[in-house]
């Protein structure tokens, strides 16, 4: 969490920039200026269009100002003499008579030298509290007045701002080094999806590799959910409104759902979720205390409406595959279940990569009991739920911190967020508490007395939804995939057209093994192929020339660690160690069923 006094010099910083700014251009109208993430920005309406080339010299003026230790000053106006200071200036004269309106009544202002601004505040005592190598201009950009596209477009400047140069630097990094592993571009460069204007905004389509990596995800998970008792079904894109009405999904989410479609005399429309559809599976029989808990599992598309400028790549889309869960249990049981859940869920994590309290942490979102509005009211059960979903998280010694007026309409949850490479989190997995459903559909099981009771319901999702779980993973891993999750795990490169027998014969053993492999008998150089395997992240490949031929074996070239070669090189093994600079030479010559058993053991192992 930032401190106040972080947030005082970022607020501080804009109205220095706008000073700057005011010296170049006297008569410019000033927007909005808000601190936000990380740094700053301020909207100006200027009398010509700037580019990047001017942020050097505003940021040396500021500086420059920063030395002086201006003091910024809060006084107050009356509405007249406001309004008398903002005659030629459109924006502040709009604030200025919004906060009449209001029925407030005095206009604060903040005053650092001779620039006196509309403000409330708060700042910082004085400039001498704020590092002049700890911020630095970045981008200039378009922001229509207020958001509204009506209105005047204005020019924003963003800035970054922290309490060091150290932490300036520190960021600018990771920025740095989260562009290179942006998962649109290497996606694109890897070939792993593409979108289509004609198909539609945030709608991606995986080609063979991305479709590969997407499989194995869907197998892994669905694989390890059957060990654990889930029954995985498989349930329709389409449903009657009326299953969402009696949910009480269709009030909350209508404005993110596709329009109703009428078919004869019924409404249907695209799900956005699956809960509903397990609800009435459960239903379609009856059930004991001995069934439960009764885990119900799908990897299943869900549609829902996201705004345009809201759709990034594969982590904000219109159509997505969530591996979906609920559990039917007796209230009793809550405890447990979500223990396994969460246990689940670390397994998962922990194959894919992720450090839990490095990579990933919990948040315990909480609802507000007083926005009824928002929340169904029933202050016994959020109270109870709440409390299993934070006694759970601390008995499994998990981190976590709490957020309130984050939950479901229908219940508590623990969020999973994952750390991006940018240092930003995101939620990838979520466990909800619910005690609305099972009223609303009515779900019940007899008990050990013979009774009919009300179970709980919890939602859960393991693996997350697979596009954006997807996107982690290509930043995470910056293309290079662990071998059980690259699309392709192995090249067969033939140095000439007289090696293409032998080395066709490596390719066919390794695709009967279950090894993804490719075989590259281009009349292409050596190099290119090797450099081009390199490239497309491909984590092994295998160069045959004479000296494999001859002595009927391979040898296995590494993307981490090395080409490896014995002995004396042969002219061929010599053109491939000229392309693989990174050259770690062993023994790593071996026969056939030696490289089989070596990659089928590291691909079983998801290492």
């Amino acid at each position: 969490m930032e401190t106040q006094n972080l947030e005082n010099q970022r607020h501080s910083l804009s109205h220095l920039m706008s000073m700057a700014v005011s010296e170049l251009y006297p008569n410019v109208g000033l927007g909005v200026g808000p601190v936000i993430e990380n740094g700053f920005y301020q909207d100006y309406d200027l009398p010509e269009v700037i580019t990047p080339e001017i942020l050097p010299k505003l940021e040396k003026r500021m500086r420059e100002l920063i030395k002086k230790d201006i003091k910024f000053e809060q006084h107050d106006m009356n509405f007249d003499q406001a309004l008398d200071l903002y005659k030629n200036d459109p924006y502040k004269t709009e604030l200025v008579n919004d906060l009449k309106a209001r029925g407030e009544e005095k206009v604060s202002f903040y005053k650092s030298g001779s620039f006196d601004n509309l403000c409330a505040g708060p700042h910082v005592e004085s400039t001498k509290e704020i590092d002049p190598n700890a911020f630095k201009l970045t981008t200039i950009a378009g922001a229509y007045w207020r958001g509204d596209e009506k209105n005047k477009m204005l020019t924003r400047i963003y800035g970054l701002a922290f309490e060091s140069k150290e932490k300036l630097d520190e960021y600018i990094t990771r920025q740095e080094e989260a562009r290179k592993r942006d998962h649109r571009v290497l996606g694109k460069e890897l070939g792993l999806f593409v979108f289509s204007d004609l198909v539609g905004k945030g709608l991606p389509t995986f080609g063979p590799k991305g479709a590969t990596i997407k499989r194995i995800l869907e197998r892994f998970t669905i694989d390890e959910e059957l060990k654990r008792g889930y029954h995985h079904i498989v349930t329709p894109d389409l449903a009657k409104v009326d299953l969402y009405k009696k949910s009480g999904h269709y009030p909350y989410y209508k404005d993110t759902m596709y329009p109703v479609m009428k078919i004869d005399e019924e409404e249907l429309i695209l799900r956005p979720m699956t809960c509903p559809h397990h609800f009435m599976f459960y239903k379609s029989e009856p059930h004991s205390y001995r069934d439960l808990p009764y885990r119900i599992g799908e990897i299943a598309h869900q549609y829902r409406y996201e705004k345009s400028g809201e759709l990034s790549g594969l982590t904000r889309v219109r159509m997505f595959c969530l591996a979906d869960a609920h559990i039917i249990a007796a209230k009793d049981q809550a405890k447990q279940t979500i223990k396994e859940v969460l246990e689940l869920i670390d397994f998962i994590n922990e194959t894919l990569g992720l450090v839990k309290g490095v990579d990933y942490r919990y948040r315990l979102s909480l609802g507000d009991l007083s926005d009824t509005k928002k929340y169904y009211k029933d202050d016994a059960s959020w109270n109870y739920a709440e409390n299993v979903l934070r006694e759970v998280l601390t008995e499994v010694k998990a981190p976590f911190y709490e957020a309130s007026n984050e939950a479901a309409f229908y219940g508590p949850k623990i969020d999973i967020q994952v750390k991006k490479v940018d240092g930003k989190e995101e939620t990838a997995f979520t466990v909800q508490y619910d005690f609305v459903m099972p009223e609303r559909f009515d779900l019940s099981f007899t008990n050990k007395n013979g009774e009919e009771e009300k179970p709980i319901v919890i939602h859960r999702s393991s693996i997350g939804c697979l596009e954006r779980t997807m996107a982690f993973l290509i930043e995470k891993y910056a293309g290079n995939f662990p071998l059980w999750l690259s699309p392709v795990q192995v090249k067969v490169i033939p140095v000439r057209e007289t090696h293409n027998e032998y080395a066709e014969k490596i390719h066919d053993a390794l695709l009967e093994a279950g090894v993804r492999s490719e075989f590259d008998d281009r009349d292409q150089n050596l190099g290119k192929k090797v450099r081009e395997t390199k490239n497309e992240h491909v984590p092994y490949w295998i160069v045959i020339g004479d000296k494999e031929v001859e002595s009927d074996t391979v040898t296995l070239e590494s993307r981490d660690a090395g080409r490896s070669v014995s002995g004396g090189a042969s002219d061929e093994q010599s053109e491939s160690k000229k392309a693989n600079k990174n050259n770690n030479e062993s023994d790593a010559q071996m026969k056939l069923s030696e490289l089989l058993e070596k990659l089928t053991k590291e691909i079983k192992e998801k290492k």
